[in-house]
């Protein structure tokens, strides 16, 4: 009965782990993709979560100007709407002062100091009535409180995809960031080909101790060989390119390429590889006609994790990439960019982040299906 009693106490812990790290990962992109239908003042007040709710939201909004009075009789009216872009909010409290915001209640009538008077109805018209004539060049000010209703725009997207001061930009660093992620994912994973099959079946002197030190690089962060690449990249010629960026991501992706690869071509069936070199066939035919069609998993595997680092990157293209004129801008950067210099454009973050991972997204759920028999594969005999 215990032993009975462990097991079930297992699969729960397993299936409550990975309901954790899917809820972990759904959350955030979930979060992500409503927040860029949003606007940025609906961001700035309350969180994605409480998007289809309706909130409250501190405003401020300018009356019409002097200009616009017209004489009634013997006064001088103003007439308008605080809502001229939205007419489903509804005012609770209002001012005429950023520091007394709810000094009056939707309807009621305030005193201008300028003479004169000024209501406020609940549906955002108000009224501005004066014996004199309303001086000035600029309108009221009118500060209130809202309940604003669920909103969702496309606006951001019009913005980041469509916008002429913005559509060139994003449009050049997403063929940049595909210029350099795709060669980036091929080339290590057919060197890592190469090596993973000789270590797993080939036999020459050294050969554990290679496979020890490929595993050891896995845990050097790439960090530390940033600057001595860069420096080696300056020397031989490469400077800052295409060229260096392929190589140092290629460089950073080789160890767990090949062990991975190697980890699951050691598992391939032994009896496939001698009956092959009975035949007569060569090492190459054995490793191009066999090995790679049935390792097909494990290069999937490989390349979706490569893919999504490369297209994810910052560092690297940043240290190897970046040139003067801006023309080989990848898009993490460009998303950097766009948020301006104070970062305040949180709506355009959201949406550029959304529209950059969507090729990733569509990357991972085509060859998902390989990710798991790749990553176990070498794990049991």
């Amino acid at each position: 009965m215990s032993a009975i009693h462990t097991r079930s106490s297992l699969k729960w812990a397993v299936h409550l782990s990975v309901a954790f790290l899917v809820a972990l990962w759904i959350f955030p992109t979930l979060g992500l993709f409503v927040s860029s239908f949003r606007t940025v003042d609906q961001i700035g007040n309350s969180g994605w979560w409480a998007s289809m709710f309706s909130s409250e939201q501190n405003m401020m909004v300018r009356a019409a100007k002097p200009e616009a009075q017209q004489q009634v009789g013997d006064l001088f009216v103003i007439e308008g709407d605080l809502f001229a872009e939205d007419a489903h909010m509804k005012i609770s409290v209002w001012g005429i002062s950023s520091k007394a915001i709810d000094s009056y209640k939707a309807g009621d009538t305030a005193e201008l100091r300028k003479g004169g008077t000024i209501s406020v109805s609940h549906d955002g018209r108000y009224r501005m009535v004066n014996t004199q004539p309303f001086k000035g060049s600029r309108g009221q000010r009118v500060f209130f409180t809202a309940t604003v209703p669920p909103q969702f725009t496309l606006a951001n997207y019009q913005k980041v995809l469509f916008d002429k001061s913005n559509v060139e930009g994003m449009a050049g660093a997403f063929l940049a960031t595909m210029t350099v992620t795709i060669p980036a994912t091929i080339i290590p994973i057919l060197i890592a080909a190469f090596a993973a099959y000789a270590l797993a079946w080939m036999r020459f002197p050294g050969r554990a101790i290679l496979v020890a030190v490929i595993v050891g690089m896995l845990v050097v962060p790439l960090q530390l060989a940033l600057i001595p690449l860069l420096k080696l990249h300056m020397n031989i010629g490469i400077g800052k390119g295409y060229l260096g960026v392929w190589l140092a991501h290629t460089g950073f992706g080789l160890p767990l390429a090949i062990y991975l690869l190697r980890n699951y071509m050691a598992g391939l069936p032994k009896d496939i590889i001698e009956n092959a070199r009975v035949d007569g066939a060569t090492e190459f035919q054995i490793f191009t006609r066999i090995i790679l069609p049935l390792s097909f998993p494990a290069l999937a595997s490989f390349a979706i994790f490569q893919f999504l680092w490369t297209w994810n990157d910052l560092l690297v293209a940043k240290v190897f990439l970046i040139d003067s004129s801006g023309n080989t801008v990848v898009m993490t950067a460009k998303i950097v960019e766009l948020l301006g210099t104070r970062g305040g454009n949180w709506e355009i973050l959201a949406t550029s982040a959304f529209v950059s991972i969507a090729v990733p997204l569509a990357v991972f759920f085509a060859l998902q299906k390989y990710l798991v028999r790749g990553l176990l594969a070498g794990s049991v005999k």
